[in-house]
């Protein structure tokens, strides 16, 4: 009988990570350097590495997969470098600047700074082209649509070389047939172009979400579709017999069709399966309070999990451009091995968010990085082994690490080579707590009623730090740690969100069946989704959740719901379920005022088996695992201690360590540093504890 396995690829700026599951619960690991050019010559390389492990070659271990999962991070990346496609808009006439006026200020944190420079647009002016149409808020005709208009754009369109378009029409959620005849036209006039119509990506109120959504979702199409279509190509010839799955940023798995067409839910789709994971790493321990920070080598990504439940965002700026759709609450900073230090105008060390990325990387790789990076500083401290990265595959030169931090930073500061260094790792230590702050403290959450779970192959480094500064006292570094977000997406679910708008108040049976009916109508759709896509009906679970407000408020507020007819007698039961939340979140509510509904929301799962850990083998022979001893330093003064380091592969269960030491991962390095002790459980994960 031939071997299941179960393959995780997660596409990083500078590393791409591979996670191997097979049937009888073994979990390997693989990184390989990203080739942002061509991601599939980085998979090609994890697989040769995999193909030499297991004595198998890339088609056969391929050929056995039950699901390959791809995490990537190319959305992301256009919308940052701005480099999606070119697009047009076709709206309402007279609301073509409806995206630069947003909601008549800029976004939170910038609202009243005049200085602060307007977002760059995804659509220039030129190619926003409103059309006589308008449908008014009870869902009733006032201008029948002008084909003519329609055309007219797309001639534009076609003269200027717009490859994608957004449609996008004011309460067209409530008649969507002008957006659908609009439709209709563009892919007669312009059947090569990336299309998306508002309505049927974001079915909800606001013109300006719903308008901004749907161009970020033109904008990245054709990449993320290009993008798919590779990585489908790629696995096939490989002889997969069932499709890629791609992970979402809400926190679910996808096939490629559906992530081509939905592409901004791949916008930040990378960190968004560590939630999953770090509740996997807890679960042992009875925990469901996680902090789970990732940090690779660009960046530092921060989620929080309270009780077993993931924030999750909607209708929010992401990198300044309004996004509708959910997604996992995720607080990303430019803190990474990679990130690079330098000194400002005010002669102040700083690090990041500039990276040296995968190519030329950080001065120690030799690429020819002159750049002193984050990488380098630990090298410097002692806390990397030269010898060890990536088990060994990948040598680090200290000597060109020394000169760059020593020509960058420390000459014109006046110090040693040894205080730039331990300078530059507090720093970035210090940038990574603020975030942490931002999505525990500044949301009412007390850090220290959470564990934090380390994950990306540098966060190990520094997570002792990090947790000390944040009164943290319990960190959980799961030897997968340097490869988490992969493993979080094979053990994450396919997920789809439907919505509706339905704009009601919450009196009377007509309400009521409105409502119902609406999910009903939705619920279908995903059923029928996820049947296509190889699920049985008892492999599908759905949650629901509605926006709702008291009438006469402009803003709603969410609130999830059991699966349960709305009628006179258990409307009680949502309404009271919206008034804890207003007072949660608001502090008070208004039992007396009337309820009006706004918008619907079905989420839809395809339960996925789980692979489980195996448990290791007991083994406390802590000497026996000892590999040397090195300088390290761990104080501002530069002074070094000699600390032993430890190889991990030879550490069993019930290993206690008590710092300062360091051990050594094939992936990743677990810094230690004095006062606190890690003992390492048979789940696979070190628990380390403040002994101060």
């Amino acid at each position: 009988m031939r071997t299941r396995y179960r393959l995780g690829v997660d596409a990083g700026g500078t590393f791409t990570d591979f996670v191997l599951a097979d049937a009888e619960g073994g979990v390997r690991l693989y990184k390989s350097p990203s080739t942002p050019h061509d991601p599939t010559e980085a998979i090609s390389e994890g697989l040769k590495l995999i193909a030499t492990d297991v004595g198998q070659s890339p088609k056969e271990i391929i050929s056995q997969c039950d699901l390959c999962i791809n995490g990537t991070t190319v959305g992301l990346n256009a919308l940052i470098q701005h480099k999606g496609a070119k697009t047009g808009l076709i709206c309402t006439k007279g609301h073509e600047d409806s995206i630069e006026i947003r909601l008549g200020h800029k976004e939170d944190g910038y609202r009243y700074d005049a200085e602060y420079p307007p977002a760059e647009m995804l659509v220039p002016r030129y190619l926003r082209r409103g059309v006589a149409e308008r449908v008014v808020s009870d869902g009733s005709v006032k201008i029948p649509l002008n084909e003519d208009d329609v055309r007219a754009a797309c001639e534009l369109f076609i003269k200027e070389g717009v490859k994608a378009v957004a449609i996008s029409f004011v309460w067209s959620v409530l008649h969507q047939d002008h957006e659908r005849r609009a439709a209709e036209i563009v892919r007669e006039m312009m059947p090569e172009a990336f299309l998306t119509v508002g309505s049927e990506l974001y079915p909800q109120i606001r013109e300006y979400t719903r308008t901004s959504t749907a161009i970020a979702n033109a904008y990245l199409g054709p990449i993320l579709k290009k993008y798919v279509d590779g990585i489908d190509k790629y696995f096939r010839d490989l002889g997969a017999e069932y499709p890629v799955r791609y992970f979402q940023s809400n926190g679910g798995l996808a096939i490629g069709q559906a992530m081509s067409d939905r592409s901004v839910y791949a916008i930040n789709s990378g960190p968004a399966s560590a939630p999953q994971a770090g509740l996997f790493v807890a679960k042992p321990f009875g925990i469901d309070n996680v902090i789970s920070v990732d940090m690779g080598g660009t960046s530092f990504d921060i989620t929080l999990t309270r009780g077993g439940s993931t924030n999750i965002n909607k209708d929010i700026d992401f990198l300044r451009y309004r996004i509708g759709v959910p997604m996992i609450q995720v607080e990303t900073l430019g803190a990474g091995g990679g990130s690079i230090g330098w000194i400002d105008e005010m002669g102040l060390l700083q690090v990041g968010p500039q990276s040296a990325g995968a190519d030329p990387g950080p001065a120690c790789y030799g690429n020819g990085g002159e750049e002193p990076t984050t990488t380098d500083a630990n090298l410097i401290l002692g806390y990397v082994n030269p010898t060890a990265l990536l088990g060994g595959r990948m040598d680090l030169d200290r000597e060109k690490a020394y000169a760059s931090v020593k020509t960058k930073i420390a000459d014109p500061l006046g110090i040693s080579v040894e205080r730039a260094a331990y300078g530059m790792f507090t720093i970035v230590n210090n940038n990574m707590v603020n975030g942490i702050r931002r999505v525990s403290v500044e949301r009412g959450y007390d850090p220290r009623d959470f564990v934090l779970v380390a994950a990306g192959g540098a966060g190990a480094a520094h997570i002792t730090a990090l947790a000390k500064e944040m009164g943290i006292g319990t960190v959980l570094v799961p030897k997968l740690a340097s490869g988490l977000c992969a493993f979080g997406q094979i053990i994450s679910d396919v997920k789809y969100n439907y919505m509706a708008t339905s704009p009601v108040r919450l009196e009377g049976e007509a309400a009521y069946k409105r409502i119902n009916d609406t999910y009903a109508e939705i619920e279908a759709e995903g059923i029928a989704h996820l049947e296509a896509d190889g699920f049985e009906r008892d492999r599908i679970a759905i949650k629901r959740s509605i926006d709702m407000r008291y009438v006469g408020q402009i803003h709603e507020c969410t609130v999830e719901i059991d699966n349960f007819t709305i009628d006179a007698s258990t409307v009680d039961r949502l309404k009271n379920g919206f008034h804890a939340k207003h007072e949660q979140l608001y502090t008070y509510s208004e039992k007396g005022t009337p309820i009006e509904v706004v918008n619907l929301e079905s989420t839809l799962y395809g339960r996925v088996d789980r692979p489980e850990l195996p448990v290791l083998a007991t083994g406390s022979d802590v000497a026996g695992a000892l590999k040397t001893r090195r300088p390290m330093i761990f104080s501002p003064d530069g002074a070094a201690i000699d600390a032993p380091v430890y190889d991990g592969e030879k550490l069993g269960a019930g290993a206690e360590i008590t710092g300062p030491a360091v051990i050594e991962e094939v992936t990743t390095t677990i810094v230690i540093e004095p006062g606190w002790h890690a003992s390492l459980h048979e789940s696979g994960s070190y628990v380390l504890k403040r002994t101060n």
